[in-house]
């Protein structure tokens, strides 16, 4: 065998890392290939902002602000406008002329704006536009506020709309799956733990399951919703201000329900995105579970399910395929979620407690993009169920060859012949054993075969009739007998969906009024300004 080969390749790469540690060598004595402190200063422009971090930073953060933000930061300059009127910081001709520069800019025009550099960020663009069209007086609109608390107000508008406007995807989910759930209330089919069979339950079992689940993650987002939806105005830069503004005005006029009392905490905490994030997290783990399972269950060798048109995919090759491509992007997009919802409490983690990039411009857009790819799968998901067909035939026939009902025929040899569960479970064990040995099926299992192993574990014949045999296999019976709160039987199955509608309208009529609240409060902003600046 020749080594000729293996020697020249360790030779070139030896070569190799030669030449590229002489480049790192004349780029660290600043040769041509590293620019200089006088170099990068021209290139980048030598004042405020540098080119490199314009874009890089600045324009990326302008763009999103001026689709996301513009409209919050108005509703804030007008409530912020009538609160300095109503406390006599600003007198009625300056509150029109402000109100006429408020109302008179161009929004359109500043979501269509580029990025320049003449202004530090949209807030500052806003600003130099009001003081070109009201004068002078416009700037103390900034009375008694920093973009401190300003921004933080700005960040929880927006998430509070966005998390609502899940929360609608949300309960129109919860909303199909109890439809589907009362439609199979008698669908029986294999529970499975451990991916193995288990026990006989039914199709509504497990979507009511989902149900419970879902609404657990709604509850969770209410209450960051709760959280979220306070207001930092009045905390100005962090301490205040010797302004005599009213800070539950503000709340008031912006549809806040509470304070973020301290002002540290207004403009450092950054928990009501966190905990925010932290629900969405758990609602989409959760809901990427089922769709993993949905997925299984379309496949032939399960042939449980089978998703609509709309919702399934073709092969370039192959004719037969109907791939039920909706659960892969549905999988796919909640872990996409969870990565967002991920990134979100990352970039908050081990920052210093207090105002700071990291949890501002840079953070939010994560979690508005995991509130979004929920909501869409949320709706997803409502439409694939509303349409999808299931083999009932297919489910009830697989269920009753299955073992999976022995555990009653365990429970019966308990009632029947006063057995300790453990002796009972050793009996039927046996039975399985035997059964499968033979390649019997368990509907196939005879009281001859049950007696047998009887004799050997407790040493007599069973008082067990044929008829408490057939009864004790049968999964609908199995399914019938389990009217305990939770379980599977359809007369407890409908009990439940009875409970879960009324808790439906509960919580579409929270909705409804966060909703309102929010609504009727910009919309008074709008009416209060209309009739200052039409006074003049």
């Amino acid at each position: 065998m020749s080594f000729a080969p293996y020697l020249l390749s360790a030779v070139k790469r030896t070569e190799d890392c030669r030449k590229a540690h002489g480049q790192i060598h004349k780029i660290m004595k600043g040769s041509d290939n590293m620019r200089n402190r006088e170099q990068i200063l021209k290139e980048e422009g030598g004042h405020f902002p540098g080119l490199t971090y314009t874009e890089a930073v600045l324009k990326p953060a302008f763009d999103e602000a001026k689709t996301s933000l513009l409209a919050p930061m108005m509703a804030i300059n007008k409530a912020h406008l009538i609160m300095l009127k109503e406390q006599g910081l600003v007198n009625e001709e300056e509150a029109g002329q402000i109100a006429s520069a408020i109302r008179g800019l161009d929004l359109e025009g500043l979501r269509q704006a580029e990025y320049t550099g003449e202004f530090e960020d949209l807030f500052f663009q806003v600003e130099h536009e009001l003081l070109q069209a009201a004068g002078d007086i416009a700037g103390n609109l900034h009375l008694a506020r920093s973009r401190n608390d300003m921004g933080i107000a700005i960040y929880r508008i927006v998430l509070r709309e966005k998390l609502l406007v899940t929360l609608r995807g949300a309960l129109a989910l919860k909303s199909q799956l109890l439809a589907f759930a009362e439609e199979h209330a008698d669908t029986v089919m294999i529970g499975y733990t451990h991916t193995q069979q288990a026990q006989p339950t039914t199709l509504a079992h497990y979507i009511m399951a989902m149900v419970d689940s879902l609404d657990r993650d709604i509850r969770r987002m209410q209450a960051a919703y709760a959280n979220c939806n306070r207001s930092s105005m009045g905390s100005a830069a962090l301490t205040t201000s010797g302004f005599a503004i009213s800070r539950e005005r503000m709340q008031e006029l912006l549809g806040f329900d509470e304070l973020v009392y301290n002002s540290y905490d207004a403009i450092g905490g950054a928990d009501y995105v966190g905990e925010m994030m932290t629900a969405v997290q758990l609602a989409a783990i959760n809901l990427g579970r089922s769709s993993q399972d949905f997925l299984l269950w379309c496949t032939q060798e399960f042939g449980v399910l089978r998703a609509a048109d709309p919702y399934v995919q073709i092969s370039s090759i192959m004719p037969q395929k109907r791939n039920p491509v909706s659960f892969e992007h549905m999988r796919a997009l909640l872990s996409s979620c969870v990565g967002n919802t991920q990134t979100v409490l990352t970039m908050m983690h081990n920052t210093p407690f207090g105002d700071i990039v990291d949890t501002e411009d840079d953070m939010q857009p994560y979690a508005w993009k995991a509130l979004g790819v929920l909501d869409r799968m949320y709706r997803l998901l409502s439409c694939v169920i509303g349409t999808m067909d299931v083999n009932k035939e297919v489910l009830r026939k697989r269920t009753e060859g299955s073992f999976a009902t022995v555990t009653e025929l365990a429970d019966t040899l308990v009632r029947t012949d006063g057995l300790s569960f453990r002796n009972s479970h050793h009996i039927v064990s046996g039975v399985v054993k035997r059964a499968i040995t033979s390649g019997m099926a368990a509907n196939e299992i005879t009281l001859d075969l049950v007696n047998e192993i009887a004799l050997q574990v407790i040493g007599r014949k069973l008082s067990l009739t044929e008829e408490q045999l057939r009864l004790s296999l049968d999964p609908v019976h199995f399914v019938d007998i389990r009217t305990l709160p939770g379980g599977p039987a359809p007369s407890e199955i409908q009990r439940t969906i009875a409970k879960r509608q009324t808790s439906q309208q509960s919580q579409e009529q929270w909705l409804n009024a966060a909703r309102g609240q929010v609504e009727g409060a910009l919309a008074e902003l709008d009416r209060t300004l209309a009739g200052w600046s039409g006074s003049l």
